[in-house]
């Protein structure tokens, strides 16, 4: 069912969105399909990223998903997710984990309006701080900082490492997630020099700090906000302060970690 899925050693990495905050015209919210040794992980799932999804893989085949934190740019997407798998007729649905900070349950319920309606549709599981395997991906979390319980993540399969900030401003837990990352996806949503709000984002050398600190091999940059952004700055920003490859992900790319 669906289209290939990573195999071996590799983990693919499929950008869905990776707008920051709101949509933007040429992306969705924070959403990553990650794809290795025959499994399918979606981290995060924001506005409009469900569409973004149905263009790179069957929709009804994925093995289970990561919410990051409980901001709506991160998950609301989950809602319509619930509805395509309730009321799909085509095939009998396995309820499907989604793994998300305590009170993620009640916050999808809330948003849909119906308390039982994700039974027997969404396993809500709890994420803690620590490692935990999922198929044959070996899961890593940590709170990194922002202003919600927020969860970097690390992602190891066949000796490949990928690393994924979430939202965080400033923050030696992920510096420890993404130590020796073969990529570290990490957000830049901020700029130098601007009067940015303490503890809630990263700017472009803040995320090229983060990456030279954990020794990782490729940085990209993600959840940039385009309407007070400017992307090239941002890149600039993360080149003065890391010697590595760098670039910011678009909708649709796809990477072999």
């Amino acid at each position: 069912m669906g289209r290939h899925r990573g195999r071996g050693g590799r983990v693919r990495l499929t950008v869905l969105g990776c707008a920051g905050s709101f949509p933007s015209a040429e992306s969705p919210c924070s959403s990553y399909l990650v794809e290795a040794g025959g499994y399918r992980l979606l981290l995060d799932l924001g506005n409009g990223a469900l569409g973004a999804l149905q263009r790179y893989a069957d929709m009804y085949d994925l093995d289970a998903v990561l919410l990051t934190h409980l901001h709506p740019d991160h998950w609301i997407d989950l809602c319509q997710y619930l509805v395509a798998r309730k009321y799909a007729r085509h095939t009998t649905l396995p309820t499907l984990p989604v793994y998300g900070p305590a009170g993620t349950a009640e916050r999808v319920a809330a948003a849909y309006g119906q308390g039982e309606a994700a039974a027997g549709v969404f396993d809500f599981r709890t994420l803690g701080e620590g490692s935990f395997d999922l198929g044959p991906l070996r899961i890593t979390t940590a709170l990194v900082n922002h202003p919600v319980d927020t969860f970097g993540v690390r992602v190891e399969h066949g000796g490949r490492t990928l690393t994924y900030s979430s939202d965080t401003a400033e923050s030696p837990a992920l510096v420890k997630l993404a130590t020796g990352a073969d990529a570290f996806l990490c957000e830049a949503s901020f700029l130098e020099d601007r009067d940015n709000a303490p503890d809630l984002h990263l700017t472009g050398r803040g995320a090229g700090q983060h990456a030279t600190r954990a020794g990782a091999r490729r940085l990209l940059l993600t959840h940039l906000v385009p309407a007070w952004g400017d992307e090239e700055l941002t890149v600039a920003e993360a080149r003065s302060a890391y010697a590595g490859p760098v670039e910011v992900v678009r909708s649709g790319a796809v990477y072999e970690v």
